[in-house]
């Protein structure tokens, strides 16, 4: 059984060896900073935004050139209109128009066939044929009243019109111009605004690529300081075996001991949270497994001088945004003035429709419809509402003029601060340097002193501890320097 127990053993060993090991990827800043940009959830909605904006400009742009169109109507009456009425009286007689659409003549008392008639009633033979031609005379004046009411009646039941216009604005107050700036400036915000969005995910990444540096490191220095420690206790336990140290002098520190490790559990914790904010921000499972390249920790280049210009306020986001609003305020008067200016378009148009007017009105779908062309003219003479409009306009341009020149001396005052907190850390780095230097010395004199049993262990846990904080200050300043010198470049619009 022992025998059984140690060869299963051994294969488990050996599957254990034979895998091959974990490979943790190695990250640096400018890796991170592309890794942000490609997984940033808001980029697919910059780029979407931009292409809104280009469409907007070309819509402003087409515009300006002519409209075609196609347009159909459909309508069916209840009645038809009736222009001719069913009874139309002349000096010399009434034509009539019956229920049943025959036509009826009536001479008048007055008439000259009435007269004639009435005057050869002595001549029979006379009177018969002036009253036979009344009769065919009446008759006739009947027959063509009577396809007369029926032309003059079309039948409107089903009514069909088909239209197909062009337009073409000739002159509209430069409303088109105004609105095709308007665009322009809109999209050129979008664009402003998506590359002031990707520095602020350069700054938010470099915060916490530096975060994670920094508890790195401390979270190394807290495990040198927990080693130290240890190695104190037991060289003091045997001092006190030896009754060289007191029980008093090793219970303070394996106090100090527990302080260290609680610190030290802290570190690894706040490494564990830092490395999910990374992951969080460039697009990583939060429990990605990942090692940073902090050679750049070691090696700070800082900027050295400080020249502020109008060209460097001038290319900050801010600026240039108010800018675009400047001009969009100014085209935006330009439209407001339009509504006073004198509008001229041009139309042309071919229509058609059923029952159509080629030859009278006829329900047949035989017609060829016809063009028409022209110029329309609209001369605005009292529009109080426009010119209203138009002094609110230039007021608001006005504001936004006054809002860039605040704009500029507050990022003036910001460059200033940004460089400033620039030299702070450059002094800082420097200040605890010569600290960690001067604790490491103190730290081996006084471990020195220890192993010669000329100090106590009171003194040398001083010492470390010194030294453990000097380190942290150390890496702070590093850090700090760090993150100070890329919001100056975001401030400065030199960040690459």
């Amino acid at each position: 059984m022992k025998y059984r127990y140690l060869t299963i053993l051994l294969l488990l060993a050996g599957s254990v060896w034979a895998q091959e090991p974990t490979i943790v990827p190695t990250y640096t800043l400018e890796q991170c900073r592309q890794m942000a940009m490609d997984a940033s959830h808001n980029s697919e909605m910059r780029q979407e935004t931009l292409e809104a904006a280009r469409l907007h400009q070309q819509a402003a742009l087409a515009a300006m050139f002519p409209k075609l169109s196609v347009n159909a109507a459909y309508m069916w009456n209840s009645k038809s209109p009736v222009i001719l009425g069913n009874e139309l009286q002349f000096d010399f007689g009434t034509a009539r128009v019956g229920a049943d659409g025959m036509g009826t003549f009536e001479w008048s008392e007055s008439s000259l066939i009435n007269r004639l008639s009435q005057d050869a009633r002595t001549n029979p033979e006379a009177h018969a044929r002036i009253e036979t031609l009344g009769t065919e005379v009446g008759g006739m004046i009947a027959d063509a009243y009577q396809e007369l009411y029926r032309a003059l009646h079309p039948d409107l039941t089903h009514v069909v019109i088909g239209q197909v216009g062009l337009t073409q604005p000739i002159y509209v107050g430069g409303r088109l111009k105004a609105m095709y700036d308007i665009a322009s400036t809109t999209r050129q915000i979008a664009e402003i605004e998506s590359d002031s969005k990707r520095q602020d995910i350069i700054v938010s990444v470099d915060e916490a690529y530096w975060r994670v540096v920094n508890v790195e490191h401390k979270r190394q220095l807290a495990n040198q300081y927990y080693d130290l420690l240890v190695t104190l206790e037991n060289n003091v336990t045997e001092l006190t075996a030896e009754g060289v140290a007191t029980q008093s002098d090793l219970l303070k520190v394996k106090a100090k001991r527990g302080e260290a490790e609680v610190k030290k559990m802290q570190a690894e914790n706040g490494l564990i949270l830092s490395k999910m904010a990374l992951c969080q921000i460039v697009g990583l499972p939060l429990n990605t497994q990942f090692v940073l390249d902090d050679q750049l920790l070691e090696n700070i280049r800082l900027h050295d001088t400080l020249t502020i210009s109008d060209d460097m306020i001038n290319a900050r986001s801010e600026v240039q945004l108010l800018d675009q609003a400047e001009k969009a305020a100014k085209a935006n008067v330009r439209l407001m003035s339009a509504g006073l200016q004198p509008n001229i378009v041009a139309q042309a148009n071919y229509i058609y429709s059923n029952p159509n007017m080629d030859n009278g009105f006829s329900n047949k779908w035989n017609g060829t419809g016809f063009f028409s062309a022209g110029v329309v003219v609209n001369i605005p003479i009292v529009h109080a509402d426009d010119i209203l409009r138009l002094k609110a306009a230039k007021h608001e341009a006005n504001i936004v003029a006054i809002k860039r020149d605040e704009a500029k001396e507050l990022l003036t005052l910001q460059v200033t601060q940004a460089n400033q907190k620039v030299l702070e850390a450059q002094q800082k780095v420097a200040m605890t340097e010569m600290q960690v230097r001067n604790a490491e010395e103190v730290l081996r004199f006084a471990q020195e002193a220890f192993d010669a049993g000329m100090a106590t262990a009171s003194d040398l846990m001083q010492a470390q501890t010194a030294w453990q904080a000097a380190c942290a200050d150390h890496i702070d300043a590093q850090v700090e320097a760090q993150v100070a010198e890329t919001k100056y470049k975001r401030y400065t619009n030199t960040l690459e």
